[in-house]
């Protein structure tokens, strides 16, 4: 009896003993979701569009970040600008991407900027829909596709990761491609876009797995985004998106934003060499 008395008041010390403690004990403070709060952030073709929602709702979730544009120094002032009225650092590095000489200075500013990125976005892509882009040739708007969105985004990431592999944090790379690259669409628009956008697609998945595990690689698909093409669509364009979209609406630039936010953000630290689509859903 005695010794059957000792062994429940031991339990007992023990199990209040632990209670007091854990009451005692502060929780961690809890940050928010997809908190970027200190991050160091490049977007490429950051003036407008997504480029520009990215860049803004990085700052939102605490970044400094670089704004990059080819010729667009005004507008891309603007998004610098707003961003420092949100209380973050943020500056402008005009490049153009599709000269080979510059892209190695290029990298070299914006690491300097901050003394170091934590996350690089390659969101520069050539507007061949809109503007003196459309008027070019099969041939001329392949070469442009090749020049900036896809060799841009594999040598600026190579020079940009392999930095990111020599600091202890590592960093996190974030790509653009197409969700109808892998599935097909008709036209000169749909063969030239695919071509490009599958090579970016590819090259993420191996990238990532050349840079494990101390740099994350992913891409975002974008569907049928409302950009400056998409506000001036003619209305049987504006049929089919509603049509292939399940979500029965076009995607904004404020919806990748977020993904984006997420992807780069600890939150999605187990996720690298991932296409994501965000298209609302659509199949076709």
């Amino acid at each position: 009896m005695p010794h059957y008395y000792m062994v429940r008041k031991s339990w007992a010390i023990l199990y209040f003993g632990f209670f007091r403690v854990t009451r005692r004990t502060p929780s961690p403070e809890k940050r928010p979701f997809a908190d970027l709060t200190g991050r160091r952030i490049l977007v490429t073709g950051s003036s407008s569009g997504i480029g520009a929602a990215m860049a803004i709702e990085f700052a939102q979730a605490g970044a400094d970040v670089i704004i990059h544009c080819a010729t667009s120094i005004d507008r891309a002032q603007q998004v610098c600008n707003a961003i420092k009225q949100l209380g973050r650092q943020s500056a402008v590095i005009g490049c153009d991407l599709s000269d080979l000489e510059r892209l190695e200075d290029f990298v070299d500013t914006a690491w300097n900027q901050f003394s170091g990125l934590d996350v690089w976005v390659n969101n520069a892509g050539v507007d061949l829909l809109t503007g003196a882009g459309k008027l070019l040739s099969y041939e001329a708007k392949l070469q442009r596709l090749w020049e900036i969105d896809v060799r841009g985004t594999v040598l600026l990431s190579k020079r940009v990761g392999e930095r990111m592999q020599s600091q202890p944090q590592g960093g996190v790379l974030l790509n653009i491609g197409w969700d109808q690259s892998d599935r097909g669409m008709e036209g000169d628009s749909g063969e030239l876009f695919s071509t490009a956008k599958n090579a970016i697609m590819g090259f993420t998945r191996s990238l990532a797995v050349s840079l494990a595990p101390k740099v994350r690689v992913n891409c975002i698909a974008p569907g049928w985004i409302r950009t400056a093409w998409g506000d001036g669509a003619p209305p049987a364009w504006q049929e089919r998106v509603l049509k292939e979209t399940p979500l029965g609406r076009w995607g904004t630039p404020e919806d990748l934003a977020r993904l984006a936010r997420f992807v780069v953000s600890d939150d999605a630290s187990y996720l690298t060499g991932q296409v994501l689509n965000a298209n609302g859903g659509a199949v076709r």
